[in-house]
């Protein structure tokens, strides 16, 4: 005789049972889309509804409550490799889940978006999320109405480009070109006498028109700056720094990246010179400059930055 022999109980067409009012008024409303608990004579909400208060034994009451429909994770269990009586062919999650507004959690499936089978569970997930129910279109007051809950949005990543043309005044031309050929160059202010960069054609502190260029060295001091953890195509890793950095001779810091040294040692006050493309690779274009690194000299002192942060 065989050892594993398989059997199967099945009801043919169906088990059919009477639900009662409870627990009917709870299914009748899945079919509308909306979910119900019932108040317990303590006060308490319970979702599902029971005909009984599970602490005292006593008929809940006849008062229904509208919960939900968003609710929160209280546990949770990883399937990586779903079996073929699973709602999903993919690895997803059971979690209790407590509707807003109930006192009592339900058991659902919640569909995290992982596709690959045996894949670990994502980092997100954890007790304590914020989910909200998918609805079939339809629905007929069984639980199977909601087909699964699905984490709230919380982040998006959109891809973002905006395509523009800038048609450069004479100063800007003027930069350009310069950086076209190597060069860093800046207008001089009659008034105050600083050296601002990128070129422009009047200062913005006195409003006078500036017409004396000078040339400014690739080397400067970094003033002041901030690590970036969300990933850059121009930076060399993430995390990684952008800062700004007050060339040798100027009046103004200019925006850029740096680079060379690992983000949590980057401070201010510290000494830099411009990493510039292949020259190949150059045209008139500020990205002539892959970003600045440090050079051995000493930090500049904060007393003489301070006035440029």
């Amino acid at each position: 005789m065989p050892s594993d022999v398989n059997h199967v109980v099945e009801f043919p067409g169906g088990y059919t049972r009477s639900v009662g009012p409870v627990i009917g008024r709870f299914l009748s409303e899945l079919r509308d889309g909306r979910l119900v608990g019932v108040r317990t004579g303590g006060g308490r909400v319970l979702v599902p509804p029971t005909e009984y208060d599970p602490d005292t034994g006593d008929d809940v009451t006849d008062e229904f409550v509208e919960v939900g429909p968003v609710g929160t994770v209280t546990t949770w269990s990883w399937v990586a490799h779903p079996a073929k009586e699973h709602p999903f062919d993919r690895p997803f999650a059971w979690a209790l889940i407590r509707p807003d507004g109930a006192d009592t959690a339900l058991v659902h499936a919640l569909d995290v978006g992982v596709f690959d089978a045996g894949a670990e569970p994502p980092k997100f997930l954890k007790t304590g999320m914020r989910v909200r129910p998918k609805w079939r279109a339809e629905r007929t007051g069984t639980i199977g109405d909601i087909e699964c809950f699905l984490p709230e949005v919380t982040m998006i990543n959109p891809q973002a480009r905006l395509e523009y043309r800038l048609s450069g005044g004479r100063a800007l031309r003027r930069y350009l070109e310069g950086m076209s050929r190597g060069r860093i160059l800046g207008n001089r202010c009659p008034v105050c006498e600083a050296v601002i960069v990128p070129m422009k054609e009047t200062c913005p502190r006195d409003g006078v028109p500036m017409t004396e260029e000078v040339e400014l060295p690739d080397v400067g001091t970094l003033t002041t700056y901030a690590v970036n953890n969300i990933p850059d195509p121009r930076a060399p890793e993430v995390p990684f720094v952008s800062g700004y950095v007050l060339l040798d001779g100027a009046g103004v810091p200019i925006l850029t990246l740096v680079a060379g040294i690992p983000a949590d040692q980057v401070r201010m006050g510290m000494r830099v010179k411009a990493e510039w493309r292949p020259r190949e690779e150059w045209d008139a274009s500020v990205h002539n400059i892959k970003w600045f690194a440090p050079i051995d000299e000493p930090d500049v002192p904060f007393d003489e930055i301070k006035d440029y942060l």
